[in-house]
C-alpha cells in the first residue's frame, strides 16, 4: 500500500507538533515584549512631557504675577535665630516682596491696599492672595534702584533705635534662605551717587535684597526717615567656584532725598525689620579731609593683608613685616583678624596704639655694616644700592606706621564653602577703607615683599618709572613673582661672626634666605601689585579684575623690580629645589637699617609681650679634609707573583723603577696595573 516504504512513524508527527508550539509561543512572547516595552516608553514619554508642561505653566504664572506669596514667620525678634543652619532649610523659599517691586494702573492706593490686606490677613506658608486679573496683566517690574514711593515707605518699619550702626564688622540679613552676611559699606562718588556694601553670599544665583536708607533729621536727633530702592548684588569674579563668595550689594541714591545717607541696612523682604545697620563711610564728612581735596591725595602707600587665620603667632616674623615695608616707604597697614596668636596680637596692638620707642638705637657699632660683598658663585644677582641713611652710631626718630585691625568673624567654612576666609571680601574692603586716603595701596601677604633694584623706596619706584613710561593711565603696576624657597640652604652671611648682630641678622628670613628660584612667574600667575585705589573698582588677588573705564596696569619690568615670595615647596616635598636657582641678596641692602628698627622694637616688647629669644646664628662648620688615593706609577711594571692570586696586591707598596722607554714595556705596566686596581677593589 505504501510502496515498499515504511509509514510515518506516530513519534515524529508528534515531535514536531510540539516544535511549532514552542515557535507559535516563543513568538507570542517576544510580540508581547515588544509591546510592553513599547508602551514603557510611551509611558516615559507622557511623564516628562507633564513634567515640562507643569514647569512651564508654573513659570508662566510666575512670569504673569498671577498671585503673591505670603509667608509669614515666627513672632521672634528682628535677629532670627543667632545662626540659623542654613543647610538643612526644608521648606521652600517664598519671595514676599513682589507686591513692592511692581506698580499697578491704579498706583499707590492700591499698593496700599495691598499691603494692608495682607497685614490684616492671618494666612498660613504657601497661601496665596489672588489679585485682580486687570491688575495681573499691568504689573511692570520696577526696576534696579528704582526707589519705593513715598507713600509706600511711610508703612515699612523705621529705624531700629536699639541697634548702633557697624563699620567693619559681619552682619546677618535676615530671613534669606542661603547665607548672606554684610560687612561695610561705602559711598562711591566716581560713577554718580553710588552705595558700594561689601558682603559674602551665594555664588551663583544670588537673592534678591533692598537697601534701606537712613537719613538723620537733625544734627544730634535720634530720629531718621527712610529711602528704599532695589539692590543689585554683584557677585566678585575670583570665588573658585566655591557655594558662597563675596559680593558687592549696590544701591544707588536716587528719588526725593538725592543727599547721602547717615547708614544702611540691607534687607531681603520688605517689610521685615532689619537686622543690621552699616555706618556709611563718606570722606564728605571725614575730619581727615577737612584740609585737602580728593584731587590733593597724600603720595603715600598703604598695605592690604588678608585675613590673618591659623592663629598666626609668628612675632619676629611680623617685626621683620612691619619694619621692612615701612623702609619701603609703607605708612599704613590694614590687618583682618580671623584667629592671630597672643605674641604677634601684642605686636600689632602696640602698633595700633602707637606705644612703640620714639628712638631708633643702631643695633651695630659705627662702621660694623653686613657683608654684603661679591659672591663666590658665579650666578649671583646683584644691584645698585639706593641711598643709605644714618652711618653713624646716633639714634634717629622712628618713623610712624599706623595700624588698623578689623575683627573678622564671617560664619562661612574656609575652602569647603569660601575662598580662604572670604579674602576677596577684606581685599576690596581695605581697597575702599584707603581710597583717597593713600596715593597708592599694595595688596600683600606677610611673606611677601616688593623689592626695587635701583631705587630705595616703592614711592621712588614709581616716580622713577613715571619719567620712562607714560603712566597717566596706569592704575596698577603688577610685579612677577620670584619664590625664595625656605628648603633652600641659608646663605653663608648670616654665620656667626661674633658681631652684635649676627644672631638677629641670621633670625630674619628676608637675611637668611637669598637663594631663590631663576625662573620668574609670568604676570597674572603669582604676580602682586600695587594700585591707585580710585583708578581700581574690582580687586582681585594677583591683578586687578575691573579697572575705572581708561585705566589699565603696567606690567613692571624685572630688572626693576620683583615680589620676593618667601615659603615652602607650593606642592608639599622638597622637590622644589631641584628647580635651577640663583643668589639674590638686593635685601641685602637694608640690612643695617633694618636690624636697627627691628631689634630695637624687640628690646622694647620682649617683656611687654612675651617674646621668645632670639636664638644663636649658626657657626660655619670646621673644614674637612678630603680623603684621597694616591697610587705611584713605576715605569716598569713589578713582579706581581702570588700577590696576584691572593687579590691583597697593596698599590702604595708598588715602587718607583727607573724608567724603560719601550712601548712594550708601558703597555705591559698598564695591563698590570689595571690588574692590581680590579684586584683592590674585588
Amino acid at each position: 500500500m505504501y510502496g515498499g516504504g515504511s509509514p510515518p512513524s506516530k513519534l515524529t508527527g508528534g515531535s514536531m507538533s510540539s516544535r511549532s508550539k514552542r515557535a507559535k509561543k516563543s513568538s507570542w512572547g517576544a510580540r508581547e515584549r515588544a509591546g510592553m516595552s513599547f508602551l514603557i516608553v510611551i509611558a516615559f514619554f507622557a511623564i516628562f512631557g507633564l513634567i515640562i508642561l507643569t514647569e512651564v505653566l508654573m513659570i508662566d504664572d510666575r512670569g504673569r504675577g498671577g498671585g503673591v506669596i505670603v509667608r509669614h514667620g515666627s513672632s521672634g525678634g528682628r535677629f532670627g535665630e543667632s545662626v540659623p543652619d542654613y543647610d538643612d532649610v526644608k521648606d521652600d523659599y517664598l519671595d514676599d516682596t513682589g507686591i513692592f517691586v511692581r506698580e499697578t494702573k491704579y498706583g499707590n492706593a492700591a499698593i496700599k491696599n495691598i499691603i494692608k490686606n495682607q497685614k490684616d490677613s492671618k494666612l498660613s506658608i504657601g497661601m496665596t492672595v489672588q489679585l485682580d486679573p486687570a491688575e495681573q496683566r499691568s504689573l511692570p517690574v520696577i526696576p534696579w534702584g528704582q526707589m519705593l514711593p513715598s507713600k509706600t515707605e511711610q508703612s515699612l518699619p523705621q529705624y531700629p533705635t536699639d541697634m548702633r550702626p557697624t563699620d567693619g564688622s559681619w552682619e546677618i540679613v535676615n530671613g534669606t534662605r542661603y547665607k548672606f552676611f554684610v560687612f561695610s559699606a561705602y559711598y562711591d562718588r566716581r560713577d554718580g551717587k553710588l552705595v558700594r556694601i561689601i558682603g559674602a553670599t551665594k555664588t551663583r544665583g544670588p537673592e534678591k535684597v533692598w537697601c534701606r536708607f537712613w537719613y538723620q533729621t537733625g544734627s544730634n536727633s535720634t530720629r531718621y526717615r527712610s529711602a528704599s530702592v532695589m539692590a543689585r548684588v554683584k557677585v566678585i569674579r575670583e570665588n573658585w567656584n566655591l557655594k558662597y563668595s563675596a559680593c558687592f550689594i549696590l544701591c544707588p541714591i536716587r528719588g526725593p532725598f538725592p543727599e547721602i545717607p547717615y547708614a544702611v541696612s540691607v534687607v531681603s523682604k520688605i517689610k521685615s525689620p532689619p537686622g543690621n545697620v552699616l555706618l556709611l563711610r563718606n570722606n564728605d564728612n571725614d575730619p581727615d579731609f577737612n584740609n585737602r581735596t580728593f584731587s590733593n591725595i597724600p603720595n603715600s602707600i598703604g598695605v592690604c593683608v588678608k585675613p590673618l587665620h591659623f592663629n598666626y603667632d609668628q612675632a619676629l616674623y611680623m617685626l621683620e613685616f612691619l619694619e621692612l615695608n615701612s623702609l619701603l616707604g609703607v605708612t599704613h597697614f590694614t590687618f583682618y583678624n580671623h584667629t592671630i596668636g597672643p605674641k604677634a596680637s601684642c605686636i600689632l596692638q602696640h602698633y595700633v596704639s602707637g606705644n612703640l620707642p620714639p628712638l631708633i638705637t643702631p643695633f651695630a657699632p659705627a662702621g660694623d655694616q653686613p657683608n654684603t660683598g661679591p659672591s663666590v658663585e658665579s650666578n649671583d644677582v646683584h644691584h645698585e644700592a639706593g641711598p643709605t641713611k644714618l652711618s653713624d652710631n646716633t639714634p634717629y626718630q622712628k618713623p610712624r606706621i599706623t595700624v588698623n585691625i578689623l575683627p573678622w568673624n564671617l560664619r562661612m567654612r574656609s575652602q569647603k564653602e569660601i575662598r580662604t576666609e572670604g579674602l576677596f571680601a577684606s581685599l576690596n574692603d581695605c581697597l575702599y577703607r584707603s581710597m583717597y586716603r593713600y596715593s597708592h595701596v599694595a595688596l600683600i601677604d606677610l611673606d611677601e615683599f616688593i623689592i626695587p633694584h635701583h631705587n630705595d623706596t616703592l614711592i621712588d619706584l614709581i616716580n622713577w618709572l613715571s619719567k620712562r613710561i607714560n603712566s597717566r593711565n596706569t592704575g596698577a603696576y603688577s610685579f612677577q613673582n620670584a619664590f625664595f624657597y625656605l628648603q633652600f640652604a641659608d646663605d653663608d652671611a648670616i654665620l656667626d661672626d661674633g658681631s652684635p648682630e649676627a644672631n638677629l641678622r641670621a633670625a630674619l628670613t628676608t637675611q637668611r634666605k637669598t637663594r631663590r628660584r631663576s625662573k620668574l612667574h609670568p604676570q597674572k600667575q603669582r604676580s602682586k601689585y600695587i594700585c591707585k585705589p580710585e583708578a581700581v573698582i574690582e580687586a582681585g588677588n594677583h591683578f586687578v579684575w575691573e579697572f575705572c573705564p581708561g585705566r589699565g596696569s603696567l606690567n613692571v619690568p624685572a630688572d626693576a623690580a620683583i615680589l620676593h615670595h618667601y615659603r615652602v615647596c607650593e606642592f608639599g616635598g622638597d622637590d622644589c629645589i631641584k628647580s635651577p636657582s640663583v643668589v639674590d641678596r638686593t635685601a641685602h641692602r637694608y640690612s643695617k637699617r633694618l636690624l636697627d628698627r627691628v631689634g630695637t622694637v624687640y628690646n622694647y616688647l620682649k617683656d611687654t609681650c612675651n617674646l621668645p629669644d632670639i636664638p644663636r646664628a649658626p657657626t660655619k662648620p670646621p673644614p674637612t679634609r678630603k680623603k684621597q688615593l694616591k697610587i705611584r706609577i713605576p715605569d716598569r711594571p713589578p713582579s706581581l707573583g702570588g700577590s696576584s692570586k691572593t687579590g691583597n696586591t697593596d698599590v702604595d707598596s708598588i715602587k718607583m723603577e727607573p724608567s724603560v722607554n719601550t712601548n712594550s714595556s708601558r703597555s705591559t705596566f698598564a695591563s698590570s696595573l689595571i690588574r692590581v686596581i680590579s684586584n683592590r677593589q674585588v
